[in-house]
């Protein structure tokens, strides 16, 4: 088995989705004449990786709105808050949801479904720069 990895610079602008399937998708080209997996994982406790629907924006604001519900920012219960009311809320959404993904990949292409796209979701109120790290195994 051989691979190659490529570490993916990703700057946010706060809380919410943004779409990197075509950053992943590009470097799963760099092995156009293989057949594996493409592994995406986040190096971060207050962001996160998901695959979704790519189709509508609504989406995304469907489960931005969803969380808030369930992992409120400010909420009581938590002690943690050293960086401001959406700090623990962060982590919860964090482990609630995965920081790394495998994508198989067929000649160098991601077989992810029509309507499916690789999402990094920011949890916190302020952008940050976030790193990624894309690990193609052949």
């Amino acid at each position: 088995m051989s691979g190659m990895q490529h570490i993916l610079k990703v700057h946010t602008r706060g809380r919410g989705l943004l779409d990197i399937t075509r950053d992943v998708a590009k470097v799963a080209a760099l092995c156009a004449e293989s057949n594996g997996l493409c592994n995406i994982f986040i190096q971060h406790t207050s962001a996160s990786l998901i695959i979704s629907e790519n189709a509508d924006p609504a989406v995304g604001r469907d489960l931005e709105r969803y969380f808030a519900r369930i992992v409120p920012d400010g909420d009581a219960v938590f002690e943690h808050d050293a960086e401001g009311p959406d700090d623990m809320p962060a982590h919860v959404r964090s482990v609630l949801t995965c920081t790394s993904l495998n994508v198989p990949m067929q000649r160098g292409k991601l077989l992810l479904g029509t309507w499916q796209g690789i999402y990094l979701w920011e949890h916190r109120y302020q952008g940050h720069e976030r790193t990624v790290v894309i690990t193609v195994l052949e």
